[in-house]
């Protein structure tokens, strides 16, 4: 217990004076809480990122629109067969390789083997493609 001398009298702190005490410490701790977790957060690497690998796929190239009949404009999608038996569509990122090997594949299907990075969005499979070559 904490005690103040007031001119030669003894000075005990009220019950009150260690509740604003206790307040203001808890108060100033949910501060410093507050200020330190968004930073920390930002150290984390995040699953997109973890994700981002790059991976070469062989398989069907097809325009989505056009082919599929999933998309509205012109897309570049690869249909790849899993060992399991289901086809997995990656829909590429409309980036200036995919644009430029477009023409290849809107008005028929192709074999194709294409290499970027990809990452689930909204449920599908998306490829940012850096190659894409007619496979042989």
């Amino acid at each position: 217990m904490e005690m103040w001398y007031s001119s030669q009298t003894l000075v005990t702190p009220t019950k009150q004076q260690y509740m604003k005490k206790i307040a203001s410490s808890f108060i100033a701790g949910l501060l410093m809480l507050a200020f330190i977790s968004p930073a920390m957060a930002e150290d984390k690497p995040t699953a997109d990122k973890a994700a981002a690998k790059t991976v070469t796929i062989t398989g069907e190239g097809k325009c989505g629109k056009c082919s599929l009949k999933e998309t509205d404009k012109c897309q570049n999608v690869i249909s790849v067969e899993k060992e399991n038996g289901k086809t997995v569509n990656y829909y590429l990122v409309q980036n200036d390789v995919s644009k430029s090997f477009h023409e290849n594949l809107c008005k028929e299907a192709k074999k194709v083997t294409a290499t970027g990075t990809v990452k689930k969005v909204d449920g599908k499979m998306e490829l940012t493609a850096n190659t894409i070559e007619l496979a042989k």
